[in-house]
């Protein structure tokens, strides 16, 4: 099927001649109508990236009244994506392109590590095993915390290829290294590049200050130590800070980043971003999945990109995949 999606108007003689282009109908589902869920679910809508959007969640109406307040924008914001709302009803999931998973609990006052992952483990399998009843063929993306471990557990229970699980951390991660970056910088965020990896936490997470560059020069021409560390230090706490600031996590530049990896996927760009994938050899890592720069198209990850890290760069990516693994113990 075909949709037809207008690009411009140009006047001649009084006749409005309309310029149309054909793009690919597709169907993007988003499990979990919370703050994150939705604000992805908006941005992919406001970007048109599919005909068909549906946002699921289990509690009774919450998905049904974010869905029609989206809705109600679409003459403001000028889209023609479809929202919909349901409330557990995977069937109307069916024949989802790509499936993006948020759902699962924050951690509460006096659970444990183990007892957070074995409440949002049950959740993320289940959501799992239900979407791929109705979308066999779909790319998961997975934002659930905690994001490694649910990625990993993903990839196990789906029993899907490598290449269709990927989490989004990384892509987070990145985006608020530039922003600090572009602070320290008095730079244009857009004019700044980053990348962050390693596992998705606080004591995980390797911004790569040496990889970091405003226009092309190294930020490390640019600014003292000092600084580049404190940046570094920043990116590593963004999230307990904001979680300090509002009382609960961000969503908004979460949203925005699961967005942007659905992107990437419906229109095959092949974009290099930082996700979480299964590595088999690559930094010297087998049999997790972590936060590496890997090519995205159409298909899931396609590649993963090998930077020439240092000696201290490589200590402290096997040191947080050695985190990740001792959390992925507490499946068991």
């Amino acid at each position: 099927m075909q949709m037809y999606k207008k690009l411009s108007k140009s006047k001649k003689n009084s006749t409005f001649v309309v310029q149309l282009k054909k793009t690919k109908m597709s169907k993007i589902t988003v499990v979990g109508a919370g703050n994150v869920g939705a604000t992805c679910a908006n941005v992919m809508a406001q970007k048109e990236l599919a005909a068909e959007i549906v946002l699921l969640d289990i509690k009774e109406g919450v998905s049904e009244g974010k869905a029609l307040d989206m809705m109600q924008t679409a003459t403001l914001c000028d889209f023609d994506t479809r929202i919909k709302g349901v409330t557990n009803d995977y069937a109307a999931t069916a024949h989802s392109d790509v499936v993006v998973v948020t759902s699962g609990v924050p951690r509460k006052p006096g659970m444990t590590r183990e007892e957070l992952i074995g409440t949002n483990a049950g959740i993320v399998k289940s959501v799992v095993e239900n979407v791929l009843k109705h979308s066999p063929e779909a790319v998961i993306v997975m934002i659930s915390n905690p994001m490694d471990t649910m990625t990993y557990l993903a990839l196990k229970t789906s029993k899907l290829p490598k290449h269709r699980i990927i989490g989004m951390g990384g892509m987070l991660d990145s985006a608020r290294f530039k922003c600090y970056l572009s602070q320290a910088l008095q730079a244009p965020a857009s004019d700044v590049e980053g990348i962050v990896i390693g596992g998705h936490g606080d004591a995980t997470m390797i911004p790569l200050t040496r990889f970091a560059t405003y226009k092309g020069v190294a930020a490390s021409a640019l600014l003292d130590t000092d600084t580049l560390n404190k940046v570094a230090a920043n990116t590593m706490v963004g999230g307990a800070t904001l979680t300090k600031m509002l009382g609960t996590s961000a969503w908004y530049a979460p949203g925005a980043a699961g967005a942007m990896l659905v992107e990437a996927i419906i229109r095959d760009q092949k974009k290099m971003f930082p996700c979480c994938v299964l590595l088999e050899g690559e930094y010297g890592e087998t049999g997790i999945c972590i936060g590496v720069p890997v090519v995205v198209g159409k298909n899931g990850w396609e590649t993963i990109v090998q930077y020439d890290l240092n000696a201290d760069e490589q200590a402290a990516f096997k040191k947080s995949a050695g985190a990740v693994r001792s959390m992925n113990n507490a499946l068991n």
